[in-house]
């Protein structure tokens, strides 16, 4: 069954702006990452060579920008997402009471 993706609305979204939702899709559509052949590539309204990689919900395509931070944020979203059973749960802040990012 051929799906019908041209009433949807299309959205390019960099990584920083990611919210749950899409984080969700992106580690549930690439459990292991990304590879090339996933990467769409493609010239923006500036004539600026965007590699992105697509997303889905009923009615919205998500292209979301690559760059060296999203397959760590993906990674980091996944663990946030898994109870931590080695260490009873507990969150180990940082020793300057910082976010480290």
């Amino acid at each position: 069954m051929k799906r019908n993706d041209t009433n949807k609305k299309r959205v390019i979204v960099d990584f920083k702006k990611l919210n749950d939702e899409i984080l969700s899709l992106l580690v549930e559509k690439f459990p292991d990452g990304y590879s090339d052949k996933d990467v769409i590539i493609f010239k923006n309204a500036k004539g600026e060579v965007v590699e992105a990689v697509e997303v889905q919900t009923e009615s919205t395509i998500y292209l979301v920008k690559i760059s060296k931070r999203l397959e760590v944020r993906m990674e980091e979203f996944e663990e946030d997402d898994d109870f931590d059973y080695e260490n009873d749960g507990n969150i180990e802040e940082p020793e300057n009471g910082l976010d480290e990012d």
